[in-house]
């Protein structure tokens, strides 16, 4: 099952791409023999300052055709890291090719995109800044890859 994460806003050089980058290195080579991965980032900008409306359309047509669309959103559903890893496990055995994680900007997801979206995930009631958002989501595909694996990584 391929993963891209779609997200608003450039990650520029720096220890959270330093951090980003390795945790999609670890899922890539953990995840595939799982058939999980490959995993790609897709970043939009919205130069033309149209707001929400404007990053949905961008994210939107980042999103590749047929994939499930998992939003990271605060009002998502909130669930432990061997949850998540069964989740993804689960989609992968129904047979979904793609699944797609989008991540807003500043302001969120326009709820136009979020209506279209066939899950929701939120890392706590707290609002996190985007750019840190796709750490810790790649850090937690690693994470979920390991547990499936059965590797030592994840300690209960």
């Amino acid at each position: 099952m391929r993963v891209t994460i779609c997200a608003v806003g450039r990650l520029r050089k720096g220890p959270e791409r330093e951090l980003y980058d390795d945790y999609l290195t670890r899922f890539d080579r953990t995840g595939r023999p799982l058939a999980l991965g490959p995993a790609k980032l897709v970043e939009v900008e919205d130069k033309k300052g149209g707001g929400m409306p404007a990053e949905a359309a961008l994210l939107e047509r980042s999103i590749p055709n047929g994939s499930l669309i998992c939003t990271m959103d605060e009002r998502g559903e909130v669930m432990t890291s061997p949850a998540f890893a069964q989740k993804l496990a689960n989609w992968r055995d129904q047979g979904r090719s793609d699944l797609t994680f989008v991540i807003g900007g500043a302001d969120g997801i326009d709820p136009s995109l979020r209506a279209k979206a066939d899950a929701s995930l939120s890392f706590g009631k707290m609002v996190w800044p985007h750019m840190l958002v796709r750490v810790m989501l790649a850090e937690q595909l690693y994470r979920a890859a390991s547990i499936l694996a059965g590797g030592p990584y994840h300690r209960v």
